[in-house]
């Protein structure tokens, strides 16, 4: 990607995790680039790669759409991630590197401090660390197909909705099982690992339906 294409796929990704670009949305290259304040060469370029990972979608007219998520479309997100996230976490446990493990434990800081902020919770910060924590997990679990999958089902939308609408402690009940994951990690037990990504996952879910409830 060059250098106006990445500015323009993090400028129109942040857009539709700020709102700027509500779901439900059609939304012009023209547009784009303005917002962007590129060309529209770049702005092709960005909408292919947020595309792939389901922010943008394409009509079959070619235009193009921020997507709208029905409550029993999340359900169903939500129910396939929780089944490859638990195996994700077992895969993890079994093949992960002292490395690795060293990384998860960078990113657990990182979330620490954007939750434990003198300035308040960084919801931001907390959305950027999770990211990184449950990357470098996909990366130890040594599987490409997987990586794919959880690609397809994992919204960052959905994510950083969910975020947006976490009461503190909920933060810190999801820090908990970054750390109960490490401890997991740590022993090589597969089953307790598995366990800790399915009420993760879960309780994630909650708070997402409790701010579609608001």
């Amino acid at each position: 990607m060059s250098n106006s294409s990445q500015k323009a796929y993090s400028t129109i990704r942040a857009g539709i995790l700020n709102g700027d670009f509500k779901a439900g949305e059609f939304v012009t290259e023209n547009e784009f680039a303005d917002y962007c304040g590129v060309s529209r060469t770049p702005v092709r370029e960005a909408i292919t790669r947020l595309v792939s990972e389901i922010l943008l979608q394409r009509t079959e007219t070619n235009r193009v759409l921020v997507p709208h998520w029905s409550s029993s479309g999340i359900d169903d997100l939500f129910e396939l991630r929780a089944i490859l996230e638990m195996y994700c976490a077992k895969r993890t446990a079994r093949f992960i590197t002292a490395e690795q493990l060293d990384e998860l434990k960078t990113h657990l800081d990182f979330i620490e401090n954007s939750i434990e902020n003198s300035a308040g919770f960084d919801v931001s910060g907390f959305v950027e660390g999770n990211r990184r924590f449950h990357n470098t997990m996909v990366k130890a679990a040594c599987s490409d197909h997987l990586d794919q999958m959880l690609k397809l089902v994992v919204s960052q939308v959905i994510i950083h909705q969910t975020a947006e609408h976490y009461l503190l402690e909920d933060a810190r009940q999801s820090q908990r099982d970054h750390r109960d994951f490490i401890a997991a990690f740590e022993m090589r037990e597969v089953e307790w690992a598995g366990a800790i990504a399915n009420g993760h996952i879960r309780r994630a879910a909650s708070s997402y339906r409790r701010r579609l409830i608001k």
